[in-house]
This record gives structure tokens, sequence and C-alpha cells, in this order.
């Protein structure tokens, strides 16, 4: 009756992956879930520091009291509202960075898993070198998460599977 092609349903606790052609791992899945938490948390975090502008512009003036160079309330006020406006655009550009990779991983991309495990990694070592915050150290729990779920067997044997279907001279 109709010319559309079937398309299989996806095993019970597995997802298929955007072409259909093999289950997704609930270890992806879970590492794709936990990469998106930690955007969101990290997100959250970057809104949370846009709407503490006067704590900011505050702590700005105590420290300046220190200084011997001092500056002006003005130079003060102007300082915070780079500061925050460059955090804002770091932190989205660094979140949809994250999305992309976190969606690549998903798709089986190994390179994807390799750069998130780097990311996660240097946010480890930013947390660990003095940078600790609660927001921060919620974002890491969570993409550790997904460090760990995308290294398991059932991850790994996927990312091959998506690697031997993507052989060089075919389109990615």
């Amino acid at each position: 009756m109709t010319d559309l092609p079937a398309y299989p349903s996806p095993s019970a606790g597995h997802s298929a992956d955007p072409a259909g052609a093999r289950p997704r791992p609930a270890a992806i899945a879970g590492a794709f879930w936990a990469y998106v938490a930690a955007t969101l948390v990290g997100v959250a975090g970057a809104v949370f520091l846009f709407f503490s502008r006067d704590a900011l512009a505050d702590a700005m003036r105590r420290a300046n009291g220190q200084n011997a160079a001092r500056l002006t309330d003005a130079q003060i006020d102007q300082a915070v509202t780079i500061g925050i406006v460059v955090g804002a655009v770091l932190a989205i550009a660094f979140a949809l960075l994250h999305l992309l990779f976190a969606f690549k991983l998903r798709a089986g991309r190994n390179w994807a898993r390799i750069v998130l495990t780097v990311l996660t990694a240097l946010q480890v070592v930013s947390l660990l070198a003095g940078q600790a915050t609660v927001v921060g150290s919620v974002s890491a729990v969570f993409a550790l998460v997904g460090v760990v779920l995308s290294f398991l067997p059932q991850a790994s044997q996927y990312i091959a599977a998506a690697k031997a279907e993507h052989r060089p001279g075919q389109p990615v």
C-alpha cells in the first residue's frame, strides 16, 4: 500500500543510532546524558555568575583597597561587566562544543570520546589546583561518570563497530 521503508524497532534497553544500523548500548546513552548534565550544570554556574554581579564588584572593590594603583568605581564596574561578558561568551562556546562532542560520542566517534576525556581531565585538574566551586565539582562528577561509561567494554565495542562502518574514503 505504501512505499515507505520499514524501520527496525530498537531492542529493549538500547536505542538505535541515527542510521538505524546498530543498537546504541546503554553505556553510550548514559555517557551522553552524563555529559549533557555536566554541560547544563556548567551553564547554570555561568548564569549564577551573571546574577552575582554586585558581589563580584564588592569583592573587587575590597581587593582594590589593598593595591597601590587604585581603580575608580567606574573602572571597577567596567572590569566586572567585561569579565561577566567574556565569561558568558566562553561558557556558551564551551557548552556548545561540549554538546557537539557528546553528540559525536553518541554517534560512535572515538575522537569525541578522547576530546571529552581530555576536557574532563582539565576540569578535574582545575578543581584540584584550587579553583573548586560546588557547581564546578558537580559538573566534574557528571563528566567523570561520562568518561567511565564511555570506556566500558560495550561502549568500546560500539565505537569500534562505528569505526569499521566509516572506513577511509567513505563520507563520515
